[in-house]
């Protein structure tokens, strides 16, 4: 992971900051604040900024309710009540604040998550840095033949090597060609002296998919868990759950009480559908059921037995 000397410097002087403040604050996340976490080979997550805390959730939850009246008995009782009957507008009170650094082909994967507030780094106005993202052997893989969005078997000796080359040479090509473009002299006349080179805005089309770039990323809670439960899922891409994982750790530091809820039941509960539920009572009571009479298809089926364990009733 490499800092350019200014965000170091700014780094360096957010964390001498000593501010009183009257707001809630998280303790254990005010010690990683600022600080840029590695991710993958050049990248990182930094918390810039955040407001609420577990409290705020709760107390949010409580105005509903009416003056007097608490529902339950605890605040961890609470916060799971609301993750449990799925209540959503409570955890919208808390927000958080992110600068990512990213493969430009992760940015555009991740952007599909349209419940954010984004600034990214333009290359209309300035120079990306000659960064790219390199995967490691173990996490180069051929495509899956039975997944058409994910990856198979590792790949192996001179194919790794050979895929590896690949990748890097084309990134260096294409980037010595946008400093060529960036830095040759361009005029109709050819004896303007005020020549310049090309258009950054126009420059920069020629850069592969896995250079580097950066953004702030602001959202609130409830789309912050909504974006976790699907990107750091183990069937998610490799390279966004990288950055998912030190999301969910900032997210322990957070809001730990709401986290404990997140990774019960969201992360480690299951949906069951009405027909799901019909197939498991039945065979909770004992009684026959397959795939044939049970309405599901033979994804939803195989997905439901192995989500319980029963793998007995899986169907090849």
């Amino acid at each position: 992971m490499k800092l350019t000397k200014e965000q170091s410097k700014e780094i360096k002087d957010l964390q001498s900051q000593v501010n009183k403040t009257k707001r809630v604050t998280s303790p254990d996340l005010e010690k990683v604040l600022y600080e840029a976490i590695p991710v993958l080979d050049h990248g990182f997550i930094r918390v810039i900024d955040y407001m609420g805390n577990d409290n705020s959730i709760v107390q949010a939850a409580r105005v509903s309710y009416g003056k007097g009246t608490k529902k339950v008995s605890t605040d961890s009782g609470l916060i799971k009540y609301l993750m449990r009957h799925w209540h959503s507008t409570p955890f919208e009170m808390c927000e958080i604040k992110y600068h990512v650094k990213l493969p430009i082909f992760i940015a555009r994967q991740w952007i599909r998550h349209r419940t954010a507030n984004v600034n990214e780094y333009s290359a209309r106005y300035s120079i990306l840095d000659k960064e790219f993202y390199l995967p490691k052997n173990e996490h180069l893989a051929a495509q899956s033949l039975s997944n058409r969005q994910g990856r198979g078997e590792v790949l192996k000796g001179e194919q790794a090597e050979k895929v590896l080359k690949i990748l890097k040479g084309d990134a260096e090509r294409t980037y010595e060609n946008y400093e060529s473009m960036l830095n040759e002299k361009y005029d109709g006349s050819r004896i303007n002296e005020n020549q310049a080179g090309l258009a950054r805005e126009l420059a920069r089309m020629n850069l592969t998919l896995n250079t580097y770039t950066q953004w702030y990323w602001k959202t609130d809670l409830l789309n912050l868990m909504n974006f976790l439960r699907l990107r750091a899922d183990h069937h998610a891409q490799y390279e966004i759950r990288a950055y998912a994982d030190v999301m969910l750790d900032t997210l322990k530091k957070w809001v730990p009480t709401t986290y404990d809820a997140f990774m019960d039941y969201r992360v480690g509960g299951t949906e069951v559908s009405s027909k799901g539920k019909i197939v498991l009572q039945k065979l909770i009571n004992g009684e026959k059921t397959s795939i044939e009479d049970s309405g599901l298809s033979k994804r939803e089926w195989n997905e439901l037995m192995e989500s319980f364990g029963l793998k007995e009733y899986i169907v090849d």
